[in-house]
């Protein structure tokens, strides 16, 4: 076994040297830090989730207002006889009230439904932080499968065009008599081959092209969204450990123990309906001048006091109904919980498998690597066939594949541990 300093470093000489193509595709590529700044910027859950928490802070200010007052107007003694009179409404011959109504909230209820307003508010507030958190591991496994399939692409591309200098050089040998006119034949088959891989690895690289657009909100720019990145450093799989307080400040959690907490205040609240709420009114009348009244002194006043009363149901559904949220908020709780401990211990199992297999990818391509030169040199020197040097070729290639998948692998297995472990976590 290498050290791990060694592996670091065996790592970064065995990633291949980019082609000029490249390197200008990453001069003007995201990196993954302005990829998750457009996300955060554009993204279409993320602002979903922004405007969940504005219509949590609309209700939060309904829940503190106070009941409107009610104002009444009517008119009463109309005789259909006689009608209503001539001449101004003064002077009409109805009775006339005016009145005004006010609700008395008691039990503390207008409290309760801000506190209740301000916890849910908090929770949506994590809501958001998780939709992020969840976006963001989305965004980052994304764009190592575009780094990917650009490094694939490149892989295929060049080796189709070595394979097409091959066959061209083979043409010319045939020409000369040097080699079997089947040995070119089998170069073009292995030729064709690569040519369509490249195909196949550059339509990937399209598809993850268009993956990437519709997270970070940039369909329009998807033909030019290139991923200006050099792969993650490893890490030691095996030191990392799951502290309990980290999960418990991951957002999903926190989110459901403000519902707990805010369930606990909806029971409180449920309960306080009990408590009979008052209506106080105030009403004045104005009665007409008649030849018994001609002084008009018919106008009085009058004060009104109601209380509901509860001789047909309490309310008992509601308060059965908030026990019943109260208890499943726990449970959220729980499987949150539960959900978090076993996504961590997913995410550092699977980081420890990806970085074993990058370890050991990474040990083989070197390998392969001088292999495939030794051959180049001996099948120019005639040392060996065709045949063995496509072999080295195929091999070559199949390993620098299967090292950028796992480069890959190991990355996004990274993210998720990060993502799972509560250290992606960040407020839009």
């Amino acid at each position: 076994m290498i050290s791990n300093k060694a592996f670091v470093l065996l790592i970064a000489l065995a990633i291949p040297v980019v082609t000029s193509m490249h390197a200008m595709a990453q001069s003007t590529g995201l990196t993954v830090q302005e990829a998750e700044q457009r996300l955060l910027a554009r993204n279409r859950d993320i602002l979903a989730g922004r405007r969940a928490v504005e219509a949590s802070e609309a209700n939060s200010i309904s829940a503190g207002a106070r009941p409107n007052p009610t104002l009444s107007f009517g008119v009463s003694s109309i005789n259909p006889s006689a009608g209503i009179g001539s001449g101004p409404p003064r002077d009409k011959t109805v009775d006339s009230s005016v009145r005004v109504d006010q609700v008395l909230e008691r039990g503390d209820k207008r409290e309760m439904r801000m506190a209740l307003g301000r916890l849910l508010e908090t929770a949506s507030a994590e809501d958001l932080a998780e939709i992020t958190r969840q976006q963001i591991l989305a965004v980052r496994q994304v764009f190592y499968d575009l780094l990917q399939t650009q490094e694939r692409a490149r892989v295929s591309r060049d080796s189709a065009e070595l394979f097409q200098r091959s066959v061209e050089a083979m043409e010319k040998r045939l020409d000369a008599g040097d080699v079997a006119a089947s040995d070119v034949a089998r170069v073009r088959v292995d030729a064709l081959r690569a040519a369509r891989d490249a195909r196949s690895a550059e339509a990937d690289r399209r598809r993850a092209q268009v993956s990437l657009a519709v997270l970070i909100g940039a369909e329009s720019e998807t033909a030019t969204l290139q991923a200006a990145e050099i792969w993650p450093s490893p890490v030691v799989a095996d030191t990392i450990t799951i502290n309990p307080e980290t999960l418990e400040s991951r957002p999903d959690v926190r989110a459901a123990r403000k519902r707990v907490e805010a369930a606990q205040k909806a029971k409180d609240l449920a309960r306080s309906l009990r408590t009979r709420d008052i209506s106080v009114g105030a009403q004045y009348d104005r009665y007409p001048s008649t030849p018994a009244n001609m002084a008009g002194t018919g106008n009085s006043y009058g004060l009104f006091l109601s209380i509901p009363l509860f001789t047909n149901y309490a309310f008992d559904g509601e308060i059965q109904r908030a026990e019943v949220d109260y208890a499943a908020a726990q449970d959220a709780l729980e499987r949150s919980l539960a959900l978090a401990r076993s996504d961590a211990d997913r995410a550092r199992s699977d980081l420890f498998s990806a970085e074993d297999l990058l370890r050991r990818s990474v040990q083989t391509l070197a390998e392969a690597g001088r292999a495939a030169q030794a051959a180049e040199f001996a099948f120019d020197s005639g040392a060996i066939g065709v045949m063995d040097l496509l072999d080295s070729r195929r091999t070559l290639r199949a390993l620098q594949l299967e090292a950028s998948q796992n480069r890959a692998d190991h990355a996004k297995a990274l993210a998720a541990w990060q993502a799972a472990a509560g250290e992606i976590s960040r407020n839009p």
